[in-house]
C-alpha cells in the first residue's frame, strides 16, 4: 500500500560464518511470524522464534519446543534443512534432515498442530550416503522430491530423483501413482524412484516442487554431468518433470553454467508456468548465479522463451530467486546478489510478476524506505 519496507529486525547471531545455518519463516493461522534457525550438522544447535504479536517483527520470542521419541518428550533442539509448510486449521507440516541417523543426510518428516510440541520424527529415505530434498504441501497431500548420494563418494556424486507424498500427514506414503510406498527407503531401486539418472551418469541438483490445479507435481533440477565448476562439465540442463497421471513428461528447458544456479518455479492459474532463475551468463562465470531472466510456457513445460532478462551488466552474480507464498504480483520473487569468487557486498532484490527488477535498501535511518527501482524499461 506505501510502496516501502521496514526497518529489519535482528534477530538472532548463531556466531558462524556457515550460511548452512540459514533460517526459514513461517505464519501459523493467527499470523504470528515463525523462524526455524536451521544447524550444518550437530555441531550447533538449532533455535525456533516466534514473533510475540501478530504480522509484526520488531520483537520475537525464543520457543521451547519437544518432539517425541518412542512416545517421551525431548527437547528439539537440532534440526537441519528445515523446510517448513503451515496447513491452514491443521498445524506445521514440515520436512527436515537429521545428520549420522543412520545416513549422512537423513530425510525426515514430522507435524505440529501449534509449533510447540511436535509428532515423532517419520524417517522417510536413508538411501547409503543420504539425500537432499525440496518439498510442498496443498490442502490434500504433503510432497517431497530427493536425490540420493551413492557410497563411497558421497554428496558431490548425487543423482537419481524421487518422488514421495502423503494424503493423510505423514501415517501413509505414496509415489506419484498413488501406489503405497514402504518408509524408510533405503535401496536406490525402489517405487518412489522418478528417472534413473545414474544410468546416465548425470548429477541432479534440486531447484523447486510444485502441484498443478489437478494436484500433481512438476519437479524442477538441473543436471550435469559432474560437480566440478568450469566448463568441462556442461552442458548443465535446467529440466521440467511432470505426472501426467500414468507417466512422467519430462522436458529440456534450457543450460547454465553453474550447478548451482537457483531460481523457482510458478505455476499460474491461467495454466502459464514460469521459472524465474539466473540463467544468463554473469559477470563471475562458472560460479553459482549470473543474470537474472524470466522464462515462460504455455504448454504444460513442454516448450520455454526467455521473455525478459531481468538484470544485466551486473557486478555480482544474481542467484537463489525465492518464490513467497501465494506470492503478490508486487512481490513475486526475492534474491540476493554476490561476489562468487571472493568477499563481497550482497545486496538484496526482489521483482514484480512482470519483470521489474528493485534493490531493497543496505542501510536504513528511518522504520520505512523505498526500495529503488534498478531496471526501468
Amino acid at each position: 500500500k506505501t510502496g516501502q519496507v521496514p526497518r529489519p529486525t535482528i534477530l538472532l547471531d548463531k556466531n558462524t560464518a556457515d550460511a548452512h545455518d540459514n533460517p526459514v519463516i513461517s505464519i501459523d493461522d493467527d499470523g504470528y511470524i515463525w523462524i526455524f534457525s536451521t544447524s550444518h550438522g550437530l555441531s550447533r544447535p538449532s533455535y525456533i522464534h516466534r514473533s510475540n504479536e501478530p504480522y509484526n517483527i520488531d520483537i520475537f520470542e525464543q520457543i521451547d519446543v519437544t518432539y517425541l521419541l518412542n512416545g517421551v518428550e525431548r527437547p528439539m533442539d537440532n534440526f537441519s534443512y528445515m523446510q517448513a509448510w503451515q496447513l491452514p486449521n491443521h498445524g506445521f507440516i514440515n520436512f527436515v534432515t537429521r545428520y549420522k541417523d543412520p545416513s549422512d543426510r537423513t530425510l525426515f518428516f514430522i507435524t505440529s498442530p501449534d509449533g510447540t510440541k511436535w509428532s515423532e520424527w517419520t524417517r522417510l529415505a536413508a538411501i547409503e550416503k543420504g539425500h537432499y530434498q525440496i518439498s510442498t504441501c496443498s490442502a490434500q497431500k504433503a510432497v517431497t522430491a530427493f536425490n540420493y548420494h551413492p557410497n563411497p563418494k558421497g554428496l558431490n556424486w548425487r543423482t537419481n530423483l524421487y518422488y514421495l507424498e502423503t494424503p493423510d500427514f505423514g501415517h501413509t506414503w505414496q509415489n506419484a501413482a498413488g501406489k503405497k510406498v514402504d518408509v524408510p527407503l533405503t535401496i536406490p531401486d525402489n517405487n518412489a524412484l522418478v528417472h534413473d539418472y545414474a544410468a546416465e551418469g548425470l548429477k541432479v541438483y534440486l531447484k523447486d516442487i510444485r502441484l498443478d490445479p489437478n494436484g500433481n507435481p512438476v519437479i524442477l533440477v538441473i543436471t550435469s554431468e559432474g560437480y566440478e565448476s568450469g566448463p568441462e562439465n556442461n552442458p548443465r540442463t535446467w529440466t521440467l518433470l511432470r505426472w501426467i497421471g500414468n507417466d512422467w513428461n519430462i522436458r529440456p528447458i534450457t543450460t547454465s553454467d553453474s550447478n548451482y544456479d537457483m531460481g523457482s518455479l510458478y505455476l499460474e492459474t491461467d495454466g502459464t508456468y514460469r521459472i524465474i532463475a539466473p540463467t544468463e551468463t554473469g559477470p563471475q562465470a562458472y560460479n553459482p548465479g549470473g543474470e537474472m531472466a524470466m522464462w515462460e510456457s504455455h504448454d504444460h513445460g513442454n516448450t520455454w522463451n526467455c521473455v525478459k532478462q531481468l538484470t544485466q551488466n551486473s557486478e555480482r552474480n544474481h542467484t537463489y530467486a525465492r518464490s513467497p507464498i501465494n506470492a503478490h504480483s508486487d512481490f513475486y520473487a526475492l534474491w540476493a546478489d554476490g561476489n562468487a569468487r571472493q568477499a563481497s557486498r550482497s545486496c538484496l532484490y526482489f521483482c514484480d510478476k512482470q519483470g521489474n527488477v528493485y534493490q531493497l535498501p543496505e542501510g536504513m535511518d528511518s522504520d520505512f524506505a523505498k526500495p529503488m527501482l534498478i531496471n526501468p524499461d
